[in-house]
């Protein structure tokens, strides 16, 4: 029977009633956008389009009401990846996007599978997909935005939004980024967690939430919890209630998920139980029509507006929050609570039904609600409220090309990164201001101790630095807020997360940085993946890989580089540079940062390293118009060093080989063989050239034929302190029989000379090598 219990469970959200219309039509949209992609759009090929439906049902009311109810011009969302049909659905209630683009989910220029800043037709704050970036992401553009506010006022406030799904935190990265000692003072940050108790494959079998919970507690954010609606804390206060809550609370995710999955004659056998409440729990729900049953079941509090706006207004914005908002994946659906909902797709028959109970038609799917209806009212509204003013096109400022210095003597790459940094803030003070520098806990050791000894550390407020008039301290850690370094913990991805944000700010916030991290060469993969993702979502910035190679020979195997040198040439996006002397570090240093915030530029890795090498080996033309000429060519990706009058082959090396390469030329010179040797400083940029000559890429070709004239063309030898595919391709640029060295196993602590004979790329290598080929 029913009573007035029932019809308080019945009614409707009448404060919320308008409301409740428009997050319908949002399903409705968001479940439409992906339909048409897989069911009506024409597929030649057969091949499941894809999308997740019951990911962006679980997210509607949430997102509903923060784009309608919460956010402000100001403010800054990451959404989660498979609840991008939502957003586009949002966009276009709002008059952000064109109606056009909702049949393109997943086609050549149209909707992104996952939201993308750079190549979504809609505002996308942040690019998100790949697991954990998204959201870590809100973290370092909170920093990122504060540090901007320092040089431009005009950065503003506003809090970071962060929507992700409980299985995202099983994302180490989550958990490496909250660890970071700033995070605890970022108070704008607002991460909302989609608690739908499901991954890809199954039904989460562990409630993990309150485990998480006192996770995010323990460093330092606040922790709310949005777990039922209103219908079920009524319910709650009943007779028998007190148990039902048990039972609910208590019971295993599947089992939950199993009762959305019930008629109702088996949800009321399934949902007392058999413990010693059972009772208590079935006279409670037999107060209960079967409707009323069936609605109260699914009253979690992510679906309710009313308990939304609780947790909203319980915020403290003096440290971080976040909310765990209880869901159902798929609410709504007819996929409903299933466990393999993750990727499945209504059926047309299924969509049809949809569309009935909705009120929808399946022949116009895009209807925009009226002008003069109410709903249509909050849309404008709220489209009025997030207008965000254009912002002023980016000044960059002017970075020079060469500060005119010839080092002499016994010097490194790695030390040259300092010394530019130096000479940039006595020669161009106004770039020198907007250079950031991150390092993990590897300042000192990386040469930047000079420079942050003159800028400064960054901090949101002044700290004392107690070492200050200790006389044996060399480095001094004075933090400031007009510090430009800013050092994390060990935690390679922290760093290029932060980088990546940092190298956005010139599109966020107009506020153009020259971003610069420094770390461990070998290192360089395990923070690979979320610094291309920076990339992909639009930052330029400058990664430092030193020291690198096998040159690092005392260190063992473990700190040498054998893969790195081929980033540069794989990684979209990026120019990389492998400097052999001082003065060319210094070049494509400044040459990357010319690069740095500004549209058309790309971000850039600098791989250094730590061994002495004698300066007038470079052979740096005294007169200007050839030390010009020298520059372009090193920027350019290379540059002769030895010519010979008559050639019997060619040495083309990179790096910390060039002075066993020049030994080896001597070594047959006297042979009475000559060589040319040809300095590499970016194969990246060589292979473009290469691919441009052949017509396959938009990019200058002229430095082929400066490096390789075809009327030069011989045996060739190559060599570096890494794998040797790295410059395979250099074979066909002229079709010449070749010999590729290089390191291709992992190497163990060393001398120099023991580590290079080892593997088999010395000078004496380098000469075998020729003479095989010759010969």
């Amino acid at each position: 029977m029913t009573d007035t219990l029932d019809e308080a469970i019945m009614i409707d959200r009448s404060a919320s009633s308008d409301l409740v219309t428009i997050e319908r039509r949002v399903l409705w949209l968001a479940t439409s956008i992906v339909h048409h992609a897989n069911h009506v759009r024409p597929n030649p090929t057969g091949l499941k389009v894809g999308g997740h439906q019951a990911s962006s049902a679980s997210m509607v009311t949430l997102m509903t009401d923060l784009w309608f109810r919460r956010l402000r011009a100001e403010d800054r969302v990451s959404v989660k990846p498979h609840a991008s049909p939502v957003l586009h659905a949002l966009n276009y209630l709002l008059g952000m996007l064109d109606e056009r683009y909702l049949t393109t989910l997943r086609e050549l220029g149209g909707l992104q599978s996952y939201p993308s800043r750079t190549k979504d037709p809609d505002p996308v704050d942040y690019s998100t997909g790949s697991v954990g970036i998204g959201a870590t992401a809100t973290i370092w553009g909170a920093l990122a935005r504060r540090y901007a506010r320092g040089l431009t006022p005009d950065a503003g406030e506003g809090r970071q939004y962060c929507l992700l799904g409980d299985a995202e935190l099983d994302e180490g990265a989550i958990w490496e980024a909250l660890l970071d000692p700033m995070v605890p003072s970022l108070g704008e940050l607002v991460w909302i967690v989609d608690v739908n108790r499901q991954s890809l494959d199954r039904v989460v079998p562990h409630n993990d939430t309150e485990r998480f919970a006192s996770m995010f507690a323990a460093a330092g954010w606040q922790v709310l919890s949005v777990k039922f609606g209103r219908h079920l804390d009524t319910l709650f206060s009943e007779p028998g209630g007190d148990a039902l809550q048990r039972r609910i609370v208590s019971m295993q995710n599947a089992e939950y998920q199993r009762l959305l999955r019930c008629d109702v004659a088996e949800l009321r056998d399934r949902l007392p139980g058999d413990g010693p409440e059972a009772g208590a729990i079935a006279r409670l729900i037999a107060r209960l029509g079967d409707d009323a049953l069936i609605r109260v079941i699914r009253d979690l509090g992510g679906h309710d507006f009313d308990a939304i706006a609780a947790a909203f207004e319980a915020i403290d914005d003096d440290r971080p929050t976040v909310i765990l908002a209880y869901t159902i994946k798929g609410r709504g659906l007819p996929v409903e609570g299933h466990p393999q909902n993750h990727s499945s797709m209504l059926t047309r028959t299924q969509y049809a039904q949809f569309a009935d109970e909705l009120g929808e038609s399946t022949d116009d799917p895009w209807r925009r609600f009226p002008v003069g209806s109410a709903e249509r009212a909050l849309c404008d509204a709220a489209t009025q409220r997030l207008r965000r003013p254009l912002s002023a096109a980016a000044k960059t400022p002017q970075v020079p090309t060469d500060f005119g210095r010839t080092p002499s003597g016994i010097a490194t790459t790695q030390a040259a990164l300092g010394r530019t940094l130096m000479d940039l803030s006595r020669g161009a003070p106004d770039v020198s201001r907007r250079v950031v520098t991150v390092s993990p806990d590897v300042s000192s050791s990386t040469n930047l101790a000079g420079w942050v000894n003159k800028v400064g550390v960054w901090s949101p407020r002044a700290r004392a630095d107690w070492f200050a008039d200790d006389r044996e301290t060399l480095l001094h850690w004075r933090e400031q807020p007009t510090g430009q370094h800013l050092e994390l913990g060990i935690a390679e991805v922290n760093l290029v997360g932060l980088l990546g944000e940092l190298g956005a700010t010139w599109s966020r916030w107009s506020t153009p940085l020259f971003p610069i991290g420094v770390l461990y060469d070998p290192f360089i993969e395990r923070a690979l993946e979320p610094w291309s993702f920076g990339i992909y979502a639009g930052a330029r910035s400058i990664l430092v890989g030193t020291p690198s190679g096998v040159t690092l020979a005392p260190e063992g195997g473990a700190h040498q580089s054998i893969k790195t040198p081929s980033i540069g040439i794989e990684q979209p996006g990026c120019i990389a540079y492998e400097p052999a002397f001082a003065v060319e570090a210094e070049w494509a240093l400044l040459a990357s940062m010319a690069q740095l915030g500004h549209e058309s530029g790309r971000s850039a890795y600098l791989r250094l390293s730590t061994r002495p090498v004698d300066q007038s080996l470079a052979q740096v033309p005294a007169d200007p118009a050839g030390r010009e000429r020298r520059r372009r060519h090193v920027v350019a990706g290379g540059y002769i060093l030895r010519r010979a009058e008559h050639p019997a082959a060619t040495i083309a090396t990179m790096g910390a080989m060039v002075p066993e390469s020049l030994n080896a030329a001597a070594a047959l010179a006297e042979l009475g063989i000559d060589v040319d040797v040809v300095c590499l400083t970016s194969p990246g940029l060589i292979f473009e050239a290469m691919r441009a000559r052949d017509g396959l890429a938009d990019s200058p070709a002229w430095i082929i034929d400066q490096l390789f004239p075809a009327d030069r063309a011989r045996p060739l030898v190559t060599v570096l302190d890494g794998h040797p595919h790295t410059l395979a391709f250099l074979s066909g640029i002229r079709d010449v029989r070749t010999r590729h060295l290089g390191v291709t196993g992992f190497g163990q602590s060393a001398d120099l000379d023991d580590t290079y004979r080892h593997h088999g790329i010395d000078a004496e290598a380098q000469t075998r090598a020729v003479l095989d080929l010759i010969h």
